[in-house]
């Protein structure tokens, strides 16, 4: 027998084809839902065009056929939709749920249709915690929406994607040494690596970076380069470095603590190749500390984008600072800022372009929803390079986690394309202050 599930407005709001992702089982959206949606469907934000595209997707479900008691099917092996009428709490329950809110009116309703069913497993899907422990609490099953979930699994390949090898062969000595620049993938495992495979050879307090390139059939030596006046302190950093000036990888993912150098390494290798695309883009979602409103800000939108994108603005300080005051260097980054060569862009507008020979690094992707990073890069056009970066376990959004957003999506996803290099920078340098702060607290 079929499931019965009650969608939450996050999920919609998280994904509009979520009604395509339960298989043959039946979905129920409550009218309170609806009424929320509809508070959202005004803006340029991923909230609001899921809104939107979901209302759609709606509609044109109910110009096949009229919903009926039983709902109106989704499509081919898929279940039945309806949207339920707002039921009250039993009167043992009142007491408990006194305020008039929406998710009570969500949960109301969906224990409503738990009693209506009794032979059938029903709950409730949201990615509210607190709908979910009140659900809990009062007998109704409540969980997480996992379709674009993680594993555990694979999120530890994600953390930890470097492969340590401490036993050299000749082969590897000679990649050590300087003698060779690449040695055959057969000379360190059995089994042929993944495009982009990372590694560290070992050699008493000396390490020895390799990349697996796809294309030659070979792990090739990671050297330790210089972007703009940052020279890489570790060798995460090595390997960050390595993979933003590479212009055979168009698409790079850097995560790691603060501190660790995912922003500047990816704003160096940006300059450091400026006469190699038409135009450097920084931008980042506007999300504040905490979900806390600032309220609108005056001006125009590079104003309005200021207070989100300092952050990339200091790093920009830090390699600035890197070159004599009046040096050529400054003066020609200065120029790119002033010709808008290096500009500031909000995500929300991105949609719909076409983004061609175009450095684009997006800061704190941790805060986009898997929709929201195949949006941005789909974008792509020809010559175009994509650095997303962020720390998975500083997440800013209500409804996303470290096993749900987009940076972790990104990563597991693309895991083993030729274009594409993921790396986990682990050692922090912005000081010793900072490196002991986010271990202890």
């Amino acid at each position: 027998m079929s499931k019965i599930f009650i969608l939450d407005t996050n999920i919609i709001l998280h994904d509009y084809r979520s009604i395509r992702q339960f298989q043959d089982n039946d979905l129920v959206i409550p009218i309170a839902v609806i009424e929320e949606l509809d508070k959202f469907k005004k803006g340029n934000d991923a909230l609001s065009y899921n809104a939107r595209a979901f209302m759609r997707e709606i509609n044109l479900l109910t110009e096949k056929c009229d919903f009926t008691p039983e709902g109106i099917p989704l499509g081919k092996k898929l279940g039945r939709l309806r949207i339920e009428p707002n039921h009250p709490f039993e009167p043992a329950m009142q007491d408990l749920f006194k305020d008039d809110i929406q998710d009570h009116r969500i949960l109301a309703t969906a224990l409503w249709v738990r009693k209506q069913h009794p032979k059938r497993f029903v709950a409730l899907v949201t990615k509210d915690i607190n709908l979910r422990l009140k659900a809990k609490a009062v007998g109704m099953p409540a969980q997480d929406y996992l379709t674009d979930r993680v594993d555990d699994e694979a999120m530890e390949h994600i953390e930890h994607h470097v492969i340590e090898v401490t036993i050299a062969s000749d082969a590897v000595q000679q990649l050590a040494y300087g003698q060779q620049n690449a040695i055959p993938w057969e000379a360190v495992q059995d089994k042929k690596p993944l495009p982009n495979q990372l590694y560290q050879f070992g050699f008493g307090d000396t390490t020895v970076c390799g990349r697996y390139d796809d294309k030659r059939g070979e792990i090739v030596l990671v050297r330790t380069r210089e972007a703009s006046g940052i020279r890489p302190r570790n060798d995460g950093q090595k390997f960050a470095l390595d993979a933003c000036l590479n212009p055979a990888i168009p698409l790079v993912s850097l995560t790691g603590g603060a501190g660790t150098g995912k922003t500047l390494i990816a704003l160096a290798a940006a300059l450091e190749q400026a006469a190699d695309y038409d135009q450097i883009i920084l931008s980042r979602p506007t999300v504040v500390l905490g979900g806390q409103d600032i309220g609108f800000l005056p001006g125009d939108q590079k104003s309005k984008m200021s207070p989100y994108v300092q952050p990339l603005m200091d790093n920009f300080g830090v390699i600035r600072r890197c070159f004599k005051p009046g040096s050529k260097q400054v003066q020609r980054l200065d120029a790119m800022l002033k010709e808008e060569k290096l500009l500031i862009s909000p995500l929300a507008y991105i949609r719909g372009r076409s983004l061609g020979k175009v450095y684009f690094i997006i800061d704190e992707a941790q805060n986009l929803t898997p929709h929201e990073v195949k949006t941005i890069i789909t974008r792509a056009g020809e010559g175009t390079k994509m650095v997303f970066t962020g720390d998975i376990f500083q997440i800013d959004q209500p409804y996303l986690d470290q096993w749900s957003n987009g940076l972790t999506h990104l990563g597991e996803k693309m895991a083993g394309q030729a274009l594409f290099e993921h790396v986990f920078l682990s050692k922090g340098e912005r000081s010793a202050l900072s490196d002991v702060a986010a271990k202890l607290l």
